[in-house]
């Protein structure tokens, strides 16, 4: 992948935190200097109607890559604050007594706002830690008829699996619950096609596979569900036209932008819609290709070590180590040896991305093999 390598940042080091942070393209702030800046240079004006082509750029190459369409798209600062304006807007969920539904190994921050921004007579239900989550049929037994919202991380940043969307969702629609899917572990490295899937809601950031860094996510709404939803944090931004400027008269925008509230960031925005591009001309099949592919050779030589999953279709981008009564004198060599990695609960986590290679990965091995 020396080809890809070249249009990087990169430096010696093996990177393989890619669920963390991606590397950032090396075009990028030169990109971000011609958005951002050039309009204040050759015009007397302000510049946000230029600036505002930067959010369009940035929805545009979302729905390339998402096949879905530009205005189901909102950006948003973080996952969190797009999962509590959302919920806050659907009617379903302010009913007495209503259910949604997570996993216990869900990101502990989307748990937070949860249990913030429902009403105190929502019930939050987990679906157990110490079960099977790659098993449909656990999520079935799950999504009950009282169940009104499902949350569904497309993959577990700290195990290594990855849920089985397809049948997720079919058990939900059949329970007329809503879906709503977490992307942040999985976007650009595992191929998603919103069109085909039709979930009812999605959240998702730049920051890890899309190289795109923090402060731009986005919320997507499925158009069947654009109308009805009545989000509660609002501002000029969230209205139809928000340069009329008369306090008397709001009127949600048409499309997922009514999410989108006051003054908007754009800076975070033209990093990352170059970034998205970039890796949608690529094509998430490709990316998953790539990365399974160094994810084999772990496997391989590692298999005994390796406690994420091992079928292809269970596991996300990430593999998780465990070396058992070694495992911080593993993680103190690959340190020393400049092999970047971390570890949580569960283990070692090792995510190769494009720029990563078949070396990398050898090198990783190596080290482990001589402690």
């Amino acid at each position: 992948m020396e080809s890809f390598k070249q249009d990087f940042v990169l430096t010696t080091d093996s990177y393989l935190l890619n669920h963390s942070v991606g590397r950032p393209l090396k075009t990028a702030q030169q990109n971000f200097e011609a958005q951002f800046f050039s309009p204040w240079q050759h015009s007397n004006s302000e510049p946000w109607q230029e600036w505002l082509q930067v959010i369009e750029s940035f929805n545009t190459s979302l729905a390339r890559l998402f096949n879905a369409k530009a205005s189901e798209f909102c950006p948003q600062v973080n996952l969190s604050s797009g999962l509590t304006k959302l919920v806050t807007s659907l009617q379903q969920l302010q009913r007495p007594n209503a259910v949604v539904l997570m996993c216990e190994i869900d990101f502990p921050s989307m748990g937070f706002a949860l249990q913030k921004a429902l009403p105190d007579s929502c019930e939050l239900r987990f679906i157990a830690k110490d079960l099977d989550i790659t098993d449909a049929a656990v999520w079935q037994s799950y999504i009950t008829d009282d169940v009104d919202l499902v949350f569904v991380s497309h993959v577990y940043s700290n195990t290594g699996q990855q849920a089985p969307l397809a049948e997720i969702l079919a058990a939900a629609k059949c329970k007329q619950a809503l879906t709503v899917i977490d992307v942040a572990q999985s976007a650009g490295i595992i191929p998603l096609d919103l069109n085909h899937l039709q979930p009812d809601f999605l959240i998702g950031s730049s920051v890890k596979w899309l190289c795109g860094g923090p402060g731009a996510a986005y919320l997507w709404i499925n158009s069947k569900h654009i109308e009805t939803c009545q989000p509660k944090d609002v501002g000029w931004f969230s209205h139809e036209n928000p340069f009329e400027f008369d306090i008397h008269d709001f009127r949600y925008h048409a499309s997922a932008l009514k999410f989108w509230g006051g003054t908007p960031s754009i800076a975070p925005y033209a990093i990352a819609a170059h970034s998205i591009e970039y890796f949608a001309n690529i094509g998430s099949h490709h990316l998953r290709e790539h990365n399974q592919s160094l994810l084999n050779l772990l496997h391989d030589s590692l298999g005994d070590a390796v406690v994420s999953p091992k079928l292809e279709n269970k596991r996300s981008a990430t593999a998780i180590l465990d070396f058992g009564i070694k495992q911080q004198q593993v993680f103190t060599a690959l340190k020393r040896a400049k092999i970047s990695v971390d570890v949580r609960s569960q283990g070692i986590r090792v995510s190769p991305h494009i720029y990563n290679n078949i070396s990398d990965i050898n090198r990783l091995i190596k080290v482990v093999e001589s402690c």
